[in-house]
């Protein structure tokens, strides 16, 4: 199953520019896995336990699933500074501001 295009690796090495990036996105646990494979092994398991039900919306189920934790690692990464956020996420300010929101992160 494919879902994303990028490959962001899992390690604990600082991240110095956008290049790096998929190279160093960490957490203690998964040492190098992937936030494809994880997401990938998450949804196997989601689909493998379904059980016949009828299941819709998925997209936007995976969204929120990866787009709430990332909202809230970098608001605390910027220390709520909505214009760092907005920057580093290459959002609009006011695209970033509805997206907390929606999460109940403001």
């Amino acid at each position: 199953m494919t879902l994303m295009t990028e490959t962001l690796v899992i390690g604990s090495a600082p991240v110095s520019d956008n290049s790096s990036l998929k190279q160093h996105l960490s957490t203690a646990s998964d040492e190098g896995q992937t936030l494809r494979g994880a997401v990938e092994k998450a949804l196997h398991n989601y689909f493998a336990h379904l059980e016949g039900a009828d299941v819709t919306d998925v997209y936007n189920l995976v969204l929120s699933e990866v787009e709430a934790p990332l909202l809230e690692s970098v608001m605390n990464y910027v220390k709520g500074n909505q214009t760092k956020a907005s920057e580093l996420l290459g959002l609009n300010r006011g695209t970033l501001r509805k997206k907390l929101k929606q999460y109940d992160l403001l």
